[in-house]
C-alpha cells in the first residue's frame, strides 16, 4: 500500500498572496502573505485561525471565487489557473452561508448542480446522496421548509454531486446545536472513511483536536504552524495540578520552579508548571515540603486551545 507520505498532496499551495484593491489609490488589505503548505491525501486537515486571518480568502481562491495576486495552487495535481476546469471538478466546497434556491426541492437542487458540472442524467447520484445525508424523506419538500440542520446536510450533498476527491467545509458547525454537530461529523467522518480528503475550518478547537489528523494555523495572513495534531498539542509546555488541602489557605504557595499558583477556593490551589522541567510528582513533593497536607489531586493536560491562544497571541 502506498503511504500518505509517498502520495502527491491533495492540495499544494505555494507562496500564495492576495491583496485586495484599495480605495482612492491607497494600498488594499494584504489578506495572504505568501502562504505555503500541502494538504495530504486521505486525511482530515484542519485550517484554523482567528476571524480575519485569511482562511476564507484562501478557500475562496481554491473555489475560484477570488483571484489570487500571486503564487500557485494545485488541486489534485491540477493548477487552478492552467487547468481550471479539472481543478474545480476535483474539489467540493461547503460554504458558511446556506446558499440554494429555496423554491427547489432537495432533489432538484442536486440535479441542477449535477447539470452545472455536465454530468449525464444516467450518471447522477442525487437519490444516493440524499440517502447518505439522511434527507431521502425530504426529497420533494421545498428547500425553504427544511430545518437549519437539514439545509447544512443538503449543502454537503450538493458539494459532492460531482464526486470530488476533496471536500472543503468552511465553518460547517457554526451556530448549530450539539446534536446536529454530532450528526454532521458522523457524516463527514464517513465520507473520509470512504476516501474523501476533508479540509475543515472551525472555531470549535476541541472539534478540530478530535477529528483532524493534521492542523495548520493562519494568523494575519501568515502560516504560523503546520503539524500533525498530536505534535501541535504537545507544543504546549504548561500543565496544571489542582490540589485540595486539609485546611483553609490565606495565600497561594509559591516556589521558584512554579510558573504560577492561584487559589481556587478556601482549600484549593492550582499550580501551573513547565512539564519539561517538572513532573506532577515533583510539584506535589514541593507542596508537601511547604507543610501542605494534600487530600485530593487532579491534573489538566494542555489542549489545542492552549496552543492556539499561545501562537495567535504571540503574533498579535
Amino acid at each position: 500500500m502506498t503511504s500518505q507520505i509517498d502520495q502527491p498532496p491533495a492540495i499544494a499551495i505555494r507562496d500564495l498572496v492576495k491583496r485586495y484593491a484599495g480605495i482612492k489609490g491607497e494600498p488594499g488589505k494584504l489578506a495572504l502573505k505568501g502562504v505555503s503548505f500541502d494538504v495530504p491525501q486521505g486525511g482530515i486537515f484542519g485550517l484554523l485561525g482567528p476571524n480575519g486571518a485569511g482562511k476564507s480568502t484562501l478557500i475562496n481562491i481554491l473555489a475560484g471565487l477570488v483571484t489570487k495576486t500571486s503564487g500557485n495552487a494545485e488541486i489534485w495535481g491540477f493548477d487552478i489557473d492552467a487547468n481550471t476546469r479539472n481543478a474545480k471538478r476535483s474539489i467540493g466546497i461547503v460554504p458558511q452561508e446556506i446558499v440554494f434556491d429555496p423554491f427547489f426541492t432537495p432533489y432538484e437542487v442536486l440535479e441542477n448542480q449535477a447539470g452545472f458540472y455536465g454530468i449525464a442524467k444516467s450518471l447522477r447520484r442525487s437519490e444516493a446522496l440524499l440517502a447518505a445525508v439522511h434527507l431521502a424523506d425530504k426529497r420533494d419538500a421545498y428547500a425553504r421548509t427544511l430545518s437549519g440542520g437539514m439545509k447544512r446536510r443538503l449543502l454537503i450533498a450538493k458539494a459532492m454531486v460531482h464526486s470530488p476527491p476533496i471536500l472543503v467545509l468552511d465553518e460547517p458547525t457554526a451556530g448549530v446545536d450539539v446534536e446536529l454537530r454530532r450528526l454532521l461529523w458522523e457524516l463527514v467522518t464517513q465520507l473520509n472513511d470512504d476516501g474523501v480528503t476533508v479540509v475543515l475550518t472551525t472555531h470549535y478547537l476541541e472539534e478540530a483536536e478530535q477529528l483532524c489528523d493534521r492542523i495548520a494555523i493562519i494568523n494575519h495572513g501568515e502560516l504560523i504552524a503546520n503539524k500533525p495534531t498530536r505534535e501541535m498539542v504537545d507544543m504546549a509546555r504548561e500543565k496544571i495540578v489542582a490540589v485540595t488541602v486539609d485546611s483553609d489557605l490565606a495565600v497561594a504557595p509559591v516556589h521558584e520552579a512554579f510558573i504560577k499558583t492561584e487559589l481556587s477556593g478556601p482549600r484549593g490551589v492550582e499550580v501551573t508548571y513547565d512539564k519539561d522541567n517538572l513532573s506532577a510528582g515533583q510539584v506535589l513533593a514541593i507542596l508537601q515540603e511547604q507543610g501542605l497536607a494534600i487530600q485530593d489531586v487532579t491534573t489538566r493536560e494542555a489542549d489545542l486551545e492552549d496552543v492556539f491562544v499561545s501562537l495567535t497571541s504571540a503574533g498579535a
